[in-house]
């Protein structure tokens, strides 16, 4: 402590140190955990734009032949008017995409690409945003100190992840 200095001082300025370092915390770590929800939703949205506004676009189903690498192929049968039949299209390969059964799907806009429709395709588009959920969860719960908003964005991640799991299992 300065001589000229009184205790009253010090501690006013240590008090006021501590509420600038907690308040840049939580603002550095509120900046981390809004950028992590918007990569999620920057990550799911590309999929689940043609799934939830399936208005206009191509509907119908694909009969899975073959499966190579992270793409399965096979004909598109159109079940939406203005959709045309293909011989193939193009379904990004996951767990329970399987050779042999039938989906139903929409085609992205003058591609052969195919998305999964219907819950199980609403779910598994938003698979992206239920793991930036979790990890946000972590930054606010370490970084924010706010272990009651950590705890609903990490259960509400979970929910998405197990209901999506459940919803493309029982859909193939």
């Amino acid at each position: 402590m300065i001589p000229a200095m009184s205790a009253t001082a010090t501690t006013s300025a240590r008090r006021a140190s501590v509420t600038a370092l907690r308040f840049g915390r939580v603002a550095v770590m509120g900046t981390v955990a809004a950028l992590v929800l918007f990569a999620g939703v920057w990550g799911s949205w590309g999929s689940a734009q043609h799934v939830m506004l399936a208005k206009g676009r191509e509907q119908g189903t694909v009969r899975v032949t073959s499966c190579s690498g992270d793409i399965c192929t096979g004909p598109f049968t159109p079940t939406s008017a203005g959709a045309r039949a293909r011989a193939r299209v193009e379904l990004g390969k996951s767990v329970a995409v399987r050779a042999g059964r039938t989906y139903d799907v929409v085609l992205k806009p003058g591609t052969a690409d195919a998305v999964r429709s219907g819950p199980a395709g609403i779910l598994y588009a938003w698979v992206p945003f239920g793991g930036a959920l979790l990890l946000a969860s972590v930054v606010v719960a370490g970084g924010m100190r706010l272990t009651r908003v950590a705890w609903v964005l990490g259960l509400s991640g979970v929910g998405l992840l197990t209901a999506a799991f459940l919803a493309v299992q029982a859909g193939s």
